[in-house]
């Protein structure tokens, strides 16, 4: 691994290597937004050339792929923090819900996994296959027993994508009524709960 540039301090390894790329990314995406990012701006923001970039990483898009993965880690071991106590499902599904439409839109990291900066491609990444299995595996995280309340595993796979693509939605186009905690815990408890509560 070259030792010059990185700003005078050069990583010991190529795992900090990456991981410095991968936090510089972030910046980068903070200042410019994840359109605007480029591999240039990267390796600017690191002090080194794009030909060191490409050692670690063969796209940008491979790096951003890492940025809102780590993004995401880091906010669903918030969610999961946040609903400890809670053991009856419906009510820490809702809870969830009302905690990511609040916390989603000041997450950045965890916008790009959604890709809410961009329209055209809003829901997309929210609705994939991967996106989909990643929410079941949240979902098994949860402080309750899906088991106990009659809610095997393929169940979690359904109710994964009814919560993403609802999540989705609410997000995109905020209502009056959504943006109301207490009026969106309200209206998930009439219509969301009942579901979960009839499995």
């Amino acid at each position: 691994m070259a030792r010059h540039g990185w700003g005078g301090r050069p990583p010991a390894s190529d795992a900090e290597a990456r991981q410095r790329i991968i936090d510089a990314t972030a910046r980068c995406v903070d200042r410019h937004g994840v359109t605007k990012t480029t591999l240039s701006d990267v390796a600017n923001e690191l002090g080194v050339t794009r030909q060191t970039v490409y050692r670690h990483f063969d796209r940008i898009s491979d790096i951003i792929g890492e940025v809102a993965a780590q993004g995401a880690e880091s906010f669903v071991d918030q969610l999961i923090a946040h609903l400890q106590g809670i053991g009856d499902p419906a009510e820490a599904v809702v809870e969830g819900m009302v905690f990511c439409v609040r916390t989603i839109p000041t997450e950045p990291r965890l916008s790009l996994v959604l890709q809410l900066g961009d329209s055209s491609a809003f829901g997309r990444g929210a609705t994939t296959a991967d996106t989909i299995a990643y929410g079941a595996e949240m979902l098994q995280r949860f402080p309750v027993d899906w088991a106990a309340a009659g809610i095997g595993e393929d169940d979690l796979n359904g109710l994964a994508e009814v919560i993403m693509r609802l999540l989705t939605s609410l997000l995109q186009h905020p209502s009056r009524q959504t943006q109301d905690e207490a009026r969106l815990r309200a209206l998930l408890d009439r219509w969301l709960a009942p579901a979960i509560n009839k499995v």
